[in-house]
């Protein structure tokens, strides 16, 4: 049987676990050939076990020179690359006054600056896949509610990474489109995942579920697979996916 996304090579960063490792296996059943870029490489290579074709491309996207390296390298090793996830997130929360500024650099450096560096890496071969057979090519990148509206004063800079990424995946659509490379971003309330049942003070809980229960990772995989598997007319450049009962 056939999948959607047969014959083409995808990246997803942030790979090793939550929704990066979801969106892998859900691209994968797709028929895309993934590779995996994570700082984990045992959970990578555990993974690419479950998956066909898959590589693995141990990487912090917070190191520019190594994160190019490895987009290098997957077009090297799979011949092309037709779409990009920048799904990698650090968060810590807060008041500001009482912050440790280096948990804030680490926001900075993994949400903002490693979408930018990942993506700035990857643009020239998706442009030139959206040339090809399929017509297309995508970026998708996974932001946050928090990027749409500061949900409490705590996420501070967590909400500022996000609110940029936005704002850079809108500029990068309007430079694109008529390059044909399709720019989404997929932005969850909130999800089940290292972040959110860490306990940690200040941190969104995904602990306290009410009746129905919090967005499971594989429920932001489908976003991402819907996004990458319109037409080559169509193009998903936001999508808000909340849990049902969440109201902020």
């Amino acid at each position: 049987m056939s999948g959607r996304l047969d014959g083409t090579t995808v990246i997803v960063t942030g790979a090793s676990s939550g929704i990066g490792e979801a969106t892998a296996r859900a691209l994968a059943a797709e028929g895309a050939t993934v590779a995996l870029l994570a700082r984990r490489r045992e959970r990578l290579e555990e993974l690419a076990t479950e998956l066909p074709r898959a590589s693995v491309h141990p990487v912090d996207v917070t190191d520019d020179d190594a994160l190019h390296a490895a987009v290098a390298a997957v077009v090297e090793q799979h011949g092309g690359l037709d779409v990009l996830v920048n799904n990698a997130g650090f968060g810590s929360w807060g008041p500001a006054a009482e912050a440790d500024v280096a948990d804030w650099r680490t926001m900075i450096d993994v949400n903002l600056t490693g979408v930018l560096s990942t993506t700035h890496a990857a643009l020239p071969h998706l442009a030139t896949a959206a040339g090809g057979p399929r017509g297309v090519a995508d970026v998708v990148t996974i932001s946050s509610v928090a990027g749409r509206r500061v949900p409490s004063p705590e996420s501070n800079v967590y909400a500022a990474t996000k609110h940029g990424v936005g704002a850079f995946c809108e500029a990068l659509r309007q430079e694109y489109a008529e390059r044909h490379v399709r720019v989404g971003l997929v932005e969850p309330g909130l999800v089940a995942s290292e972040m959110t049942t860490s306990g940690a003070q200040y941190a969104p809980d995904a602990t306290s579920k009410g009746e129905r229960g919090v967005l499971a990772p594989a429920d932001i995989a489908d976003a991402v697979v819907y996004i990458v598997t319109r037409p080559r007319h169509a193009a998903v450049n936001e999508m808000l996916v909340r849990p049902v009962e969440q109201v902020r």
